[in-house]
This record gives C-alpha cells, sequence and structure tokens, in this order.
C-alpha cells in the first residue's frame, strides 16, 4: 500500500463559524483571521495505492460551480487536483473509485466536471463512494445544509451509473485494508475511512476534526448539524486514537497533513505534526 497527498486547492471561511461557541480571543491564538474574519483551509485529499486500485477519498470543491458562489470560499493559490495528482505519477484516468466521506460542497464539487457543456464524471473511470443515508439525506437538505448539497455535483453520478452506496456489512466493496466509521454531528452518516499504514494506523478524520486546531472536544463548527452529538463523537475518537497511537490525516488544516496525540493536563492534544509521506 502507498498513501499519496494530494491537494486540490485552498479556501477562506468564516473563522468563527468554523470554531462555533468558542471566542474569538481563543480561536484566533492558534488559527489567525485576516482583516475579514477569514482563516485560510485546504481542500486536501488522500489518495490510496491498494490492492491494483487507486482510491481517492474526496475531491474538493472543483472548478465548475458560478463565479458568484466561488467568491464566497475565496478559492486561492495554484495548488490542484491535476496537478497534484501529476505530481505523484497519476492522472484522472487512474482513479479507479472516488470515497466521498460526505457530499458537502467541499468535499464533493470536484466529482463532476462539465466537458462540452454537460456535467460527467471527473473521473472517467471511478466508482464513486457514498452511502444510503448520506445520499437521502443530501437529496433532501434541510435549510442549514442546502447551500452545501448541490445537485450538479451529485445527480451526474447517479445519471452516469458510477454512483455506489457502501455497505458497511460488505467489505469485499473496497480493499480489505479500508475499514469505515460513520460519525453524524457534521452531517448525517459521514464516513470516516481507517486504514492500517506501515505499522501505523491512519484515519482521514474528515469534519469530525477539520484541523488540528479543533482537536479539543468544544472546538465544533457552527455548521454541524448537531454540534452535542459531534462532541460525543469526538470524545470517544480521541480516546480511542490516543490509546492506539493512530495518526489523524486532515483534510482542511492549510498547514499541518497529519499528527499524532498526547496527553495534556488540559486533556488530549497535539503531539508531532508531519506529512504523510515521513511515515
Amino acid at each position: 500500500m502507498n498513501l499519496y497527498s494530494i491537494i486540490n486547492g485552498y479556501f477562506r471561511l468564516d473563522g468563527g463559524a468554523m470554531f462555533g461557541v468558542v471566542p474569538k480571543t481563543i480561536w484566533s491564538k492558534i488559527a489567525p483571521a485576516d482583516e475579514n474574519n477569514l482563516i485560510r483551509l485546504a481542500m486536501r485529499s488522500l489518495l490510496i495505492e491498494d490492492e491494483g486500485r487507486l482510491i481517492l477519498i474526496d475531491t474538493g470543491i472543483g472548478d465548475k460551480q458560478d463565479q458568484k458562489l466561488m467568491r464566497h470560499y475565496y478559492l486561492h493559490g495554484d495548488d490542484s487536483t491535476d496537478k497534484s495528482l501529476a505530481a505523484q505519477g497519476f492522472s484522472r484516468n487512474d482513479v479507479t473509485d472516488v470515497y466521498l466521506t460526505h457530499l458537502h460542497l467541499d468535499h464533493a464539487g470536484g466529482a463532476v466536471k462539465i466537458i462540452e457543456g454537460k456535467y460527467v464524471p471527473a473521473f472517467p473511470n471511478a466508482k464513486y463512494w457514498t452511502n444510503q443515508a448520506q445520499w437521502d439525506w443530501a437529496m433532501n437538505p434541510n435549510a442549514r445544509e442546502k447551500s452545501s448539497f448541490l445537485k450538479e455535483n451529485l445527480l451526474p453520478l447517479e445519471e452516469h451509473s458510477v454512483l455506489h452506496f457502501l455497505d458497511m456489512d460488505n467489505p469485499s466493496q473496497l480493499p480489505k485494508s479500508i475499514s469505515t466509521r460513520i460519525s453524524s454531528g457534521h452531517t448525517q452518516s459521514m464516513m470516516i475511512p481507517t486504514l492500517p499504514y506501515k505499522h501505523k494506523t491512519v484515519v482521514f478524520v474528515a469534519d469530525l476534526i477539520p484541523t488540528a486546531a479543533h482537536i479539543p472536544v468544544p472546538y465544533v463548527p457552527a455548521y454541524d448539524v448537531n454540534p452535542l452529538q459531534t462532541m460525543t463523537e469526538k470524545a470517544t475518537f480521541l480516546s480511542e486514537a490516543f490509546e492506539n497511537e493512530y495518526v489523524l490525516f486532515f483534510g482542511h488544516d492549510a498547514d499541518i497533513e497529519c499528527c499524532t496525540l498526547r496527553m495534556t493536563e488540559k486533556g488530549i492534544g497535539v503531539k508531532e505534526t508531519f506529512p504523510i509521506s515521513a511515515l
């Protein structure tokens, strides 16, 4: 097995929204904001090469949304999915599976492209994986998440017959090295992939813990549909991760790709930080 970090781009969101009830006087010390109160975030995917398959975890926001919408996200930088794949010796055509942790536009927007005026799968040879509960949730969105579940990111996958639902009782759908845990505080049935790698356990923590700054249990984004559930899920996961020395891989931290954990007088916190390539 080989693991690669893929940067789909960078964006900015309101720091207050990203840290919920935590006061700015506290969160700004670990996540500095600009003059508009915005903090810099990554859209980072994990690429897994295993059992003859190339599996991309999440896709970033993509480039097909209208400019009015894109302006809200302050996309910046020269990094892209294609450049990151090429740097590792791959192209979109090589990807066999796209595993979408959840269907919010900053994770699933890059799943679909516009070619000759038509919406088509952005990875032409790939199966796309979500789960039935998250799909149903996205197809009938609540008022808070409606702007994050965009039909043009999702329905073309169904229309092109590349959409598949992960069955937790059927591990043969993906390489046996990949297991999935479900978290529903951020959104219904978000999938969190876990895999053994070089005698470690690597966990793509998705939006359960968007950045290393979000490790403290109360640091929950205002975007979460059920923040109290997020806190419970996060506390359970962090205890397990600390006890078993997991490596956390962050999808949104602009500076920290991976970390291990340690116990401090204030609770579980960051021990060491490093790129996945350092393992």
